[in-house]
């Protein structure tokens, strides 16, 4: 039987590099590997945008695979489009219908929960923003004490340069209904992740049923310790071959 695509869809502040220590060792495999841009403008946007390029761009059963906001843009795009068949996610965002980033994060810890996000963030205007919409970077030392602080100082420095900002508004958009309702998934949980506290992760991911395993790192587990993402992407592969 033939092996399912393997699409991985990154989170705010990265592109698709950040699934390259994943990405190789799946190709190697014989696995056909998709990672799409994740637009980051809101989910009524992202997530048809990626339903949209499964339709087109894949044939076959999907293994889809979400990091931080992309697990939001995945619980809303699976049904969309496309073959897919289990939901993987890594250090991720696995919210119900109704709920918002902002939300899911308020009272948990996260290094981004703070009553003035520009201690954290960079706040930019962008063009045809709605009103009041900004961009939000990551300030670098953000990135160097919270979100990759288990990386070497080159590659943390490499994140805050490229990063890809994500709207404001993308954060306070509610999810749409969840198709780890109907799908099987798969969590990694990072224990180090300041982002998103590993126990908000973990309660997401036994809500939605999902089988956890944990890695021991910061939000960007996938690029620290790519090792426990593709076993999981593996196992979920497994349940679908």
């Amino acid at each position: 039987m033939a092996k399912p695509t393997i699409v991985l869809v990154h989170g705010a502040w990265a592109d698709a590099s950040s699934w390259n220590a994943v990405a190789t060792p799946l190709q190697e495999q014989g696995f056909t590997v998709l990672a799409p841009t994740n637009l980051l403008r809101g989910v009524t946007i992202d997530a048809p945008y990626i339903a949209s390029f499964l339709a087109q761009r894949t044939t076959g059963p999907v293994v889809l695979v979400g990091h931080s906001y992309g697990g939001f843009v995945i619980t809303n795009a699976a049904t969309g489009g496309g073959d897919v068949r289990a939901l993987v996610y890594v250090d991720a965002f696995v919210p119900d219908e109704g709920e918002f980033v902002f939300q899911i994060l308020g009272g948990s810890g996260s290094a981004l929960a703070v009553p003035d996000p520009t201690t954290v963030l960079d706040l930019a205007g962008y063009p045809g923003a709605p009103e009041g919409d900004v961009e939000a970077f990551l300030k670098p030392e953000t990135v160097h004490t919270s979100f990759a602080q288990d990386l070497p100082e080159a590659d943390r420095a490499l994140i805050a340069a490229g990063q890809r900002p994500i709207t404001l508004s993308a954060n306070t958009t509610p999810s749409g209904p969840a198709a780890w309702k109907s799908l099987p998934s798969w969590a990694v949980v990072g224990l180090q992740d300041k982002v998103i506290p590993p126990d908000t992760q973990r309660q997401m991911a036994e809500r939605a049923g999902a089988t956890i395993t944990t890695a021991d790192a910061s939000h960007v587990s996938m690029v620290s310790q790519p090792k426990v993402t593709i076993e999981a992407i593996l196992a979920a592969a497994a349940s679908v071959e």
